[in-house]
């Protein structure tokens, strides 16, 4: 990608005002988010030196996942912001160019991701493979719940950059379009604008860099919780078939970067490519290698020998399926070569701002149905597969254990094609900068209408991402929920507990026990009122998290407004193109703004976790994850898909349709798309790294909970 020309001096010029901004917001970021890491690594020593109710690794895995996550969303921004301009320059050539340099920076990225990824999983199972002294199949099981612990660290450090990033990006946004586009009636990226470069800067810091920690945490996860709950249903089966269990995720998800490499290359396009050509484009080389994976399955779980082989490949097979449907239904709902959008983009030329706010919402709800519905029939299959579909005996203890171990690898199984799935969504950011760039540097009408074809395409690529996240995000959830119980069994030994005792006089030990006892044992069920009522906390929390992001946007962007007016009335000549703006102040308050506002959500999803285990034990604890994971999920997939549809609905208007840029439809549909900025791009993105925070916080305080929790 660095050798292709990044074109005219003035290109070069305006790439590196938006590279200089976007590290030097990330430096920022990075400062307050190594105080939080000290401060929690000192917590999680704590427990395991002072209270001794926490595996001695804990804090050093916590904190490697927070490196390596940064690292992730670190190297993505440095190769976005290195190929915007590229991409901008090979726009005056041709489509097909600026495709291929656009998507392949976001390629750069998703392999960086998948590769820091399987290293740091790599290192630590040879680190704890090596020091763990245990015999038998319990060392395996250690091992694989010790190493959840740094997805903590990863989880943490994910939050921190979607939230951030997002209030940077979304504040920047929301300033240029209404103050730019609706009341001076300058087009989007006019130089003019004084937040064009922090509108810029944050499509880097909070869809690229955010964009890269998230998904570098998803993917560790699903490997994380597959390897986990692995161990633990295969160790009645002696050492050797545990670990081939442990191995098998692991090597689906290895045998899928370079599946990924492959469907990377085919991704081309025609000059004069549709929208729905373009999305073909794209689909190709992501179908073509969820293809090889899902066959590639087959081959490694035959030749690992697990029982129930061709099934369990089938369950990664339903991952694969499960994320394409997902995202071909995102596609849909946001893309403007279909109905809904261009029923919003109507909506805003016959009722105005209200009514493409209304319609908006509304395709947002209703976009929540296929995805739902298809992660409920996921998880089934995938457990059913697991347990050769003895539906006769679906709860026993060991056909739990392998159900659980069957939706974890469905998981593994959607997040396998990341090295080129997370191409197509990180591509997004690129052709939206590369659009910046050629405005205002002045290049040709005709090289403007490409980048603005890859932008709307990036648009929908990014609400596919983003829903392809969130399916992943469910059912690693799940698996994490299940992890949580295995957790406990370990903390007891902490304790010194060696016996389950229950209500019946009946007992088991602590070492035999399974999911279905520690279930029995801390009465998880909905006639415990416990459970109940922090089943209703976490769907409290999952709501109470999207109002304080939104209303931190909002905060940020007031003041991104009032600073882009003051300019344009005090500093005269801007809009005639006689002064130039002092954009250096706009990259300031957005940063400023988003390192205030990002601290206290991220901080809600680590402490509810702990405050809730210590009030109300496991049972509360696991009612907490699961009403968070139930609402979570469901706001996230409206969030996205709703802030894509308005932000598409907007891109058709200005294609010339309903009157086309600065008509009053053109007007109503900004007013839509800010509105769906902070959906979008930083609550609805969030969303899915809470629930899988509060889960990992939870295991990692598995035994203060246990020891310490009042109920």
């Amino acid at each position: 990608m660095k050798r292709e020309d990044e074109g005219t001096d003035r290109i070069k010029q305006v790439a590196m005002y938006i590279r200089q901004g976007a590290m030097a917001y990330l430096r920022q970021q990075y400062k307050v988010v190594i105080i939080v890491f000290i401060c929690l690594a000192v917590f999680f020593a704590f427990l395991a030196y002072g209270l001794h109710v926490q595996n001695n690794w804990v804090p050093f895995a916590f904190l490697t996942g927070g490196i390596f996550s940064g690292l992730a969303g670190f190297f993505g921004m440095k190769s976005a912001t290195y190929a915007s301009s590229r991409t901008a320059h090979a726009a005056t050539k041709s489509l097909n160019k600026a495709l291929t340099v656009a998507f392949r920076s976001g390629a750069v990225m998703g392999l960086t991701v998948v590769g820091l990824g399987m290293l740091d999983i790599a290192l630590w199972y040879l680190i704890l493979n090596r020091f763990v002294d245990i015999d038998g199949t319990q060392k395996l099981i250690v091992i694989t719940t010790t190493m959840l612990t740094f997805g903590m660290g990863a989880s943490t450090q994910a939050l921190f950059a979607r939230v951030g990033g997002g209030i940077y990006t979304k504040a920047a946004d929301v300033g240029a379009d209404l103050v730019g586009k609706v009341e001076a009636g300058i087009p989007e990226d006019d130089p003019r604008n004084p937040a064009t470069i922090a509108d810029n800067v944050g499509d880097n810091v909070g869809d690229v860099a955010g964009l890269g920690a998230d998904l570098y945490e998803s993917y560790v996860g699903s490997v994380l919780a597959a390897v986990s709950l692995g161990a633990a249903a295969f160790a009645p089966q002696g050492e050797a078939m545990q670990v081939k269990a442990v191995m098998a995720p692991m090597l689906i998800a290895a045998i899928g970067v370079f599946l990924s490499i492959i469907g990377i290359f085919m991704v081309k396009t025609k000059e004069d490519a549709t929208m729905k050509d373009l999305l073909g484009s794209i689909s190709r080389g992501v179908n073509f290698s969820a293809v090889l994976i899902a066959i590639c399955s087959f081959a490694i779980l035959y030749l690992l020998g697990i029982p129930n082989w061709y099934l369990l490949a089938t369950a990664v097979i339903i991952g694969l399926l499960a994320g394409v449907i997902i995202g071909k239904v995102t596609e849909y709902f946001t893309s403007h070569s279909y109905k809904p959008t261009r029923a919003i983009a109507k909506s805003a030329d016959t009722g105005g701002s209200a009514t493409v706010i209304i319609n908006g919402i509304g395709t947002g709800m209703i976009s929540t149905a296929i995805p739902v519905t298809v992660i409920g029939i996921s998880i089934i299959l995938s457990y059913l597969c697991a347990i050769n579909f003895d539906i006769h005996n679906l709860l026993t203890a060991t056909n739990v254990q392998h159900g659980l171990y069957g939706i974890a690898i469905a998981s593994v199984g959607m997040l396998s094609t990341l090295g080129i799935t997370l191409a197509t969504d990180a591509y997004g950011p690129v052709a939206d900068n590369a659009g910046g760039i050629a405005e205002m540097a002045g290049l040709p009408e005709e090289v403007r209408h490409r980048t603005d074809s890859l932008d709307a395409l990036g648009n929908t690529t990014a609400a596919t991402g983003k829903g392809f996240a969130i399916g992943s995000a469910s059912m690693t959830a799940l698996a994490l929920v299940a992890s949580y119980l295995e957790e406990i069994k370990i903390a007891f030994s902490h304790i010194g507990q060696n016996v389950l005792q229950f209500a019946d006089g009946s007992s088991v030990a602590v070492s035999d026990a399974s999911i279905i006892d520690i279930v029995k044992y801390y009465d998880i069920s909905l006639m415990n009122p416990i459970v109940l009522v922090c089943i209703f906390l976490g769907a409290m929390v999952a709501f109470f998290f999207s109002g304080m992001t939104i209303n931190a946007v909002g905060r940020a962007a007031e003041n991104m407004v009032t600073e882009v007016r003051r300019q344009f009335r005090e500093i005269k000549g801007i809009l005639t193109g006689e002064a130039v703006p002092d954009y250096q102040r706009c990259v300031q308050i957005s940063t400023k703004g988003a390192q205030k506002e990002m601290t206290m959500p991220a901080l809600l999803a680590i402490i509810i976790p702990i405050v809730i285990g210590i009030i109300f034990g496991v049972a509360g604890v696991v009612g907490l994850l699961v009403g968070g994971l139930s609402a979570a999920i469901v706001l996230a997939v409206f969030m996205a898909n709703a802030g894509g549809a308005w932000d598409n609905a907007k891109k058709y208007i200005e294609e010339g349709n309903y009157g086309g840029k600065g008509s009053d439809a053109h007007k109503a549909s900004v007013v839509g798309d800010t509105v769906g900025d902070p959906f979008k791009d930083t609550t609805g993105p969030s969303l899915d790294i809470l629930i899988k925070l509060m889960s990992m916080v939870s295991i990692v305080v598995a035994g203060l909970v246990v020891a310490f929790s009042i109920f």
